[in-house]
């Protein structure tokens, strides 16, 4: 179990789960909650995306907004990063996922495609 300094001594953690880990207070009616965020380096090892397709993608409200946490130090949230890559595997699963069409490769330059019946060129 992960255990955060805390100033506090009343604050004992509870249960830790993938993305939370809970503290409840000296009064047990009262629970705390952290958010687990993540910074780039940890963002790039859950989806193997580059910086600019991210950036692209929150632009397009595609995928989970970044947030500052000091002016120099961007992070996301890694429920909201989890939720993103259950909703694309789901879109995977159900062929719901839009992809590029194929090249025409008919159309290219170099190395042209033989056509039955035609001689080669």
């Amino acid at each position: 179990m992960t255990h955060l300094p805390t100033t506090d001594k009343n604050l004992q953690p509870t249960l830790q789960s993938q993305n939370r880990i809970h503290y409840l207070t000296s009064s047990p009616m009262e629970q705390l909650t952290l958010l687990r965020t993540i910074r780039r380096r940890e963002l790039r090892q859950i989806v193997p995306l580059s910086d600019t397709t991210i950036y692209e993608m929150e632009q397009k409200d595609e995928f989970p907004r970044r947030f500052y946490i000091t002016p120099r130090c961007v992070v996301w949230k890694l429920s909201e990063i989890l939720e993103w890559v259950d909703r694309q595997r789901q879109k995977s699963d159900d062929k719901n996922l839009k992809t590029p069409p194929h090249p025409d490769v008919y159309q290219r330059k170099t190395r042209p495609v033989k056509v039955k019946g035609q001689p080669h060129k």
